[in-house]
């Protein structure tokens, strides 16, 4: 519900200006993932919102995108492992990596660098796009 809040807001801001919003939702919004399904229906939410933003708002200038991320390596996951398999987190955090075609989880870095992209002129033809950057994940 935030992040309709926020989207609200920043049409609310922005006026006949135009804008741009960048949301972030997760490749588990397009596909099943094991043991996820809370958090791949809210995801398939965010693409749908972002979707019918970008529809509602053209007219207003305003684009919206969305970046769908594989299992990217942050201080979470880290976390994640901690909490949750403590005594095999290295092979848990291995078994990550592998489910990537590429062979490794992506980087904070490689996320950021699609959100500049998308929030650039360089992509002003781009809108209602749901921008998967996953190492190959859902290529399978």
């Amino acid at each position: 519900m935030s992040l309709l809040k926020v989207c609200s807001r920043a049409y609310d801001s922005s006026g006949a200006a135009g804008g741009v919003l960048v949301n972030i939702a997760s490749v588990a919004g397009l596909i099943a993932v094991d043991q996820r399904f809370p958090y791949g229906a809210s995801k398939g939410a965010v693409i749908s919102m972002t979707r019918s933003i970008a529809i509602d708002f053209v007219k207003q200038g305003i684009r919206a995108n969305a970046i769908c991320p594989g299992t990217v390596h942050t201080p979470f996951v880290e976390g994640y492992l901690e909490r949750n398999f403590p005594q095999n987190k290295d092979e848990v955090r291995q078994q990550l990596h592998a489910r990537q075609p590429i062979g490794r989880m992506g980087r904070p870095d490689e996320i950021a660098h699609a959100a500049l992209y998308l929030a650039s002129n360089e992509a002003a033809f781009v809108t209602g796009s749901a921008l998967v950057i996953d190492g190959g994940w859902t290529a399978r």
